[in-house]
């Protein structure tokens, strides 16, 4: 399979809720090219959307969790959480030299920020 583009589809009973807040308190970037309620997370495509079977916060948080890979993850968590925004995880270290922030968005659902830090996974 050749895939062209990569498009996500989030639900939500509050669809402008949701996208206001990646919008303007994470911070991406409106992809209207490719519908009202899209953005760019790095090349992909977030839509939101509503659903007539979406209701209230997410029963399963981690079942999507998208990973935004940022330069400097103390500066965004800092700009985040000044927001009001509710970590879970703070900065745990992964064993690949990954560095872990987990958020909770308006909807209950997970998302993390990563900084990549290959110095600190250990040498092979």
């Amino acid at each position: 399979m050749k895939v062209d583009s990569f498009f996500l589809n989030i639900t939500s009973e509050d669809p402008g809720r949701l996208f206001a807040f990646y919008r303007d308190v994470v911070g991406l970037t409106p992809k209207p090219e490719m519908g009202e309620w899209s953005l760019d997370m790095g090349g992909a495509t977030l839509g939101i959307d509503g659903h007539s079977d979406t209701r209230g916060p997410a029963k399963d948080p981690t079942r999507w969790l998208p990973n935004l890979f940022v330069e400097d993850i103390d500066a965004e968590q800092k700009r985040l959480e000044a927001a009001g925004v509710k970590f879970i995880r703070k900065q745990g270290k992964e064993f690949w030299g990954g560095v872990i922030s987990t958020f909770v968005d308006p909807d209950g659902n997970y998302a993390q920020i990563v900084e990549y830090r290959p110095e600190q996974a250990p040498a092979k």
